[in-house]
């Protein structure tokens, strides 16, 4: 039997070492929509029940590359503690917490919103694939996830949306790549009144501007109008996500 002590020890220092450093990580650390919380805010506050708008901040993003009911995919989900997908848009897992989003035959996002990444987020389940064919990747600073409830929200969807989002083509528990506007992102309807967009960190800016602008008509109390600083912006970054796509 081969010995494993130095391993064992090896992979404790290395939690260890991501223990000590996550606090200072917590301090230096900015999401790629922290400049817009703000407005996030007051429109979500002015959309009361019809919509809402926030970012769920440094949320782990893992990818995985796997054979779908292979012994690689056995051990990433017992690792991991999810049952991988199996079908084109299929989300397993508890979407409050930790779950997986069906990208492509042998391609999955594995997504935990409870919690803050921290550094290392991969080693168990690189652990477990020692002497397997696979990948898990920290895809964490990747994308952010952007978090749009409420009564109205699929409506403000479907004004840049192209793919059909009524429920019973995206029902809840849904996820596709698609684009908003001009932007790639994965679209996944997360409960009955939520849908989470997750674009690339880079075009952050512009998909939150995009969406308070498509927000405007259903707030009240003047919450349109104290957005129209903040959405006035969204020609310019318009014309670069066009340049960059």
């Amino acid at each position: 039997m081969a010995d494993t002590t130095h391993t064992t020890e090896h992979r404790q220092r290395q939690l260890r070492t991501v223990e000590s450093s996550a606090e200072a990580l917590d301090a230096l650390r900015v999401s790629p929509g922290a400049h817009l919380a703000e407005e996030m805010a007051t429109a979500t506050k002015a959309g009361a029940d019809a919509v809402g708008l926030r970012e769920r901040v440094f949320a782990v993003q893992l990818g995985l590359r796997c054979t779908p009911r292979t012994a690689s995919a056995e051990a990433l989900e017992s690792a991991l503690g999810i049952t991988l997908p199996t079908q084109i848009g299929e989300v397993t897992g508890d979407e409050a917490g930790l779950y997986a989003l069906w990208l492509s035959p042998d391609e999955f996002l594995v997504v935990d919103v409870s919690r803050r990444q921290r550094p290392g987020e991969t080693l168990v389940a690189e652990a477990s694939l020692e002497g397997l064919p696979g990948q898990a990747v920290d895809l964490s600073a990747n994308r952010t996830i952007l978090e749009l409830t409420g009564s109205k929200a699929r409506e403000v969807l479907e004004k840049s949306v192209r793919t059909d989002l009524h429920p019973r083509a995206f029902g809840v528990s849904t996820a596709i790549s698609t684009q908003l506007g001009t932007v790639p992102v994965i679209l996944h309807h997360s409960a009955a009144l939520e849908y989470r967009v997750y674009p690339r960190a880079s075009f952050a800016d512009f998909t939150v501007r995009w969406l308070l602008d498509g927000m405007a008509e259903f707030l009240i109390d003047g919450g349109a109008a104290d957005l129209a600083g903040s959405t006035s912006a969204i020609g310019t970054a318009s014309a670069e996500a066009e340049s960059r796509h």
